[in-house]
Formats: structure tokens, C-alpha cells, sequence
């Protein structure tokens, strides 16, 4: 907005300037002097009434008055100089939206959101607003036909929860940047949606079942920004440091190295992996492990916990071994609660009876599998 003064001074020196009749505009609304305003924006839009943003000031500052008739006069001049610009369609399709005229509004709405991508979220925020959280409603008042709006529409519907339309979306994109995998994987995790997480994480991966442990050899690189089903390694966790290993190894060609090297927290694990499971059910976990030096009162151990709620502790392993010992294949059995979709395996040290609670040495850990047992559980 400009200053007062000077709009008042350009219209005196240039009163045919459709330019000084705007700048004093500007300061007339700074003053609160919006009727005078308008009547300089009219005088304005009269020596120059082609130029669609003048229209478009002239609209909302009308509608800010609470005119909308005039308003929309104003946007429908707009539109008609400038029919392929953003602002003077979606200024114009908000207005029709508040006045109840959602058909007309809509077309303005899509029409502004092609010519801008920028303005996609918020036409599918509108057009979820207006259909009360209606997914289907809200496809067909946006249009959503495009690859660009059918991943806005997917990330939108993943930040609400709704896990089924977010996977109905992604299968029907062709081509989904990885970021954006990722996006919706963590954001569909984050409200408990495992099984639908799953089916975007693995995209065309081929695996066999969901509930085996992916990766049980580790002998895919471990990044620290893995999320979704597979290896997630803790960051900064003080003297603990984790590597492949590909000069020992149980299975395969690379073992998992953790070395301890002074006082380390007890939780949370170090490395972890998420997994699907069916509700009632009994599963075994399997892994082997070797040690070197191992001194701690706090021994690395497996646990398995609920990945919802309070993610309650379902089982865990054996403490692994003290000093120094070649590998050893260890289980557990665990029962998975009713409703219970999904479980947490992950590698942590045991609480120790003193803090701090210092461990040396090094862990190998290796051959990893889960496998759900043949028969329900009794109770």
C-alpha cells in the first residue's frame, strides 16, 4: 500500500494517470477511507479499463465491503481481459463459493489451479471443505485427473488418515517420486495405517509375505533415513557405532557390526524393523548373533513390541552373550494381541541396575526371519 499523502498528490499533479488514481486508493484503504477508495479504483478502471488487475482490486476491495454483487461485476471484467490468469478465476471462484454457487465456482477453482499448480492443495482443501470430507465428492469437485493433482490429492488424504483413498490414489499415478513414497508411507504410519503403508512401501517390490523381516541379512546398505519396513538405524546414539561387516557373516555376504565403547542409553533400540502380523496369532523370530569382548551389565538383546499404542512388549530374546563367542542361532515366541496389525522387532541393551551403564566390545548380528506358527494360540 502506498502513502497517503503522495496518492493524494499524484491524482492533483496527473489526474488522467490511472496509476495515481490507484496509488491514492491504496491510501485511502490505509486511512479506512474504503468508500473513497472504491471511487478512486472506478476512476481508475475508467481511463485504463483494460487492464484486469485494476478489475481485480476494484473486486476485492468491494467484496471486503460486503457487496458481492459488485464484487462479482468487477471479477467478471477481470476475467474477460485476463481469461487465461490464475488470480482473477480463483478470486472469482472463491466468491461464487461463499455465495452457494458451487458449480460455477468449481469451474473458475480448476481453471485457476491449471494455470497455477501452486493453488492445487488449497483448490482440494475448498473442495473437501465443501463436501464435508467426502474423498469421492472431493475427486470429482477438484477434477482430479491429472498425475500432478493425483499426488497432491494422495498426500492430502494421507495427512487426514484416510488410508484406503490414499492407496486407491497411488495405484492410479504412474510414476511416484520417491519423496513422495516416503511421504505417504510415514504419514500413513503415523495413524496406525500398516497395512496400506506396506503396500506403498513395497511398490513393485516382489515380497513374498509381509510378515517376514525384510532384509534379515542385511545385505542392503543402512542409510539413517530408511523409514517404512525396513531397517531403521537410531541417530546419535552415543558410543555405539553400527557398520556392515562383509568379513563375517552367518548367511549371505554382510553381517550387521554394533561396537560399545563406553556409557550408551538402554533405549531405544539401535536398529529396529517394523513388520505386519495378524491379530491372535503365535510367531517365532530367529537371528543369529556372535560377540567379542562383550563386558556390560546391560546385554544387547531382541524385543518385540506392539508398533500402536503403547506399543506394549510382546517377547524378547535370550540375553546375547558376554566375552567372546562364535554365532549362535537363538528364537522366541511372541502372541500378537487382538488387533494388533503390526509388530516392532528392534536391538536394544537390557536396563541395567546402575546409570550410568557403560558396555564395551562388539555384536554381530545376522539371518534374521520370522515366521507365523500353525496354530492359533489357546487362552
Amino acid at each position: 500500500m502506498g502513502d497517503p499523502a503522495a496518492g493524494k498528490q499524484a491524482v492533483r499533479l496527473t489526474p488522467m494517470d490511472p496509476e495515481s488514481h490507484l496509488a491514492n486508493a491504496e491510501g485511502l484503504s490505509i486511512t479506512g477511507q474504503h468508500l473513497e477508495a472504491i471511487t478512486e479504483l472506478e476512476r481508475a478502471v475508467a481511463l485504463r479499463p483494460s487492464d484486469y488487475t485494476l478489475w481485480l482490486s476494484l473486486g476485492l476491495l468491494r467484496d471486503q465491503l460486503g457487496d458481492p454483487s459488485a464484487a462479482l461485476a468487477a471479477f467478471d471484467e477481470a476475467v474477460k481481459r485476463a481469461p487465461f490468469y490464475s488470480q482473477p478465476r480463483w478470486q472469482r471462484g472463491n466468491l461464487l463459493l461463499r455465495t452457494g454457487q458451487y458449480e460455477a465456482a468449481f469451474t473458475d477453482l480448476n481453471q485457476a489451479a491449471r494455470s497455477e499448480p501452486e493453488l492445487i492443495p488449497n483448490l482440494i482443501d475448498l473442495a473437501w471443505a465443501v463436501s464435508k470430507g467426502d474423498s469421492k465428492l472431493t475427486e470429482q469437485l477438484a477434477q482430479i485427473n491429472t498425475e500432478q493433482m493425483g499426488i497432491a490429492f494422495a498426500r492430502f488424504l494421507a495427512r487426514q488418515g484416510n488410508a484406503t483413498e490414499t492407496l486407491t490414489q497411488f495405484h492410479a499415478i504412474r510414476v511416484v517420486p520417491g519423496g513422495i513414497r516416503r511421504e505417504l508411507v510415514e504419514q500413513l504410519l503415523a495413524k496406525d495405517a500398516f497395512k496400506e503403508a506396506f503396500e506403498i512401501w513395497k511398490g513393485e517390490q516382489t515380497i513374498e509375505a509381509a510378515t517376514l523381516i525384510y532384509d534379515g541379512g542385511f545385505e542392503a546398505p543402512l542409510t539413517f533415513d530408511q523409514g517404512g519396513f525396513g531397517w531403521r538405524v537410531t541417530r546419535s546414539l552415543p558410543a555405539v557405532a553400527l557398520a556392515m561387516d562383509s568379513s563375517k557373516a552367518h548367511s549371505g555376504s554382510k553381517s550387521l557390526r554394533v561396537e560399545f565403547s563406553g556409557d550408551s542409553s538402554t533405549e531405544p533400540p539401535f536398529v529396529s524393523q517394523l513388520m505386519l502380523a495378524e491379530s491372535s496369532r503365535r510367531y517365532r523370530v530367529s537371528f543369529a548373533a556372535r560377540s567379542e569382548d562383550v563386558v556390560s551389565g546391560g546385554l544387547p538383546v531382541v524385543v518385540v513390541r506392539a508398533a500402536a499404542g503403547i506399543k506394549l512388549q510382546l517377547g524378547r530374546s535370550a540375553p546375547l552373550s558376554k566375552g567372546s563367542r562364535d554365532w549362535q542361532v537363538s528364537s522366541f515366541e511372541f502372541d500378537v494381541p487382538a488387533e494388533t496389525t503390526a509388530v516392532l522387532v528392534g536391538v536394544q541393551r537390557e536396563s541395567c541396575a546402575t546409570s550410568p551403564c557403560p558396555a564395551f566390545g562388539a555384536i554381530w548380528l545376522d539371518s534374521f526371519s520370522m515366521e507365523q506358527m500353525k496354530q492359533n494360540r489357546e487362552r
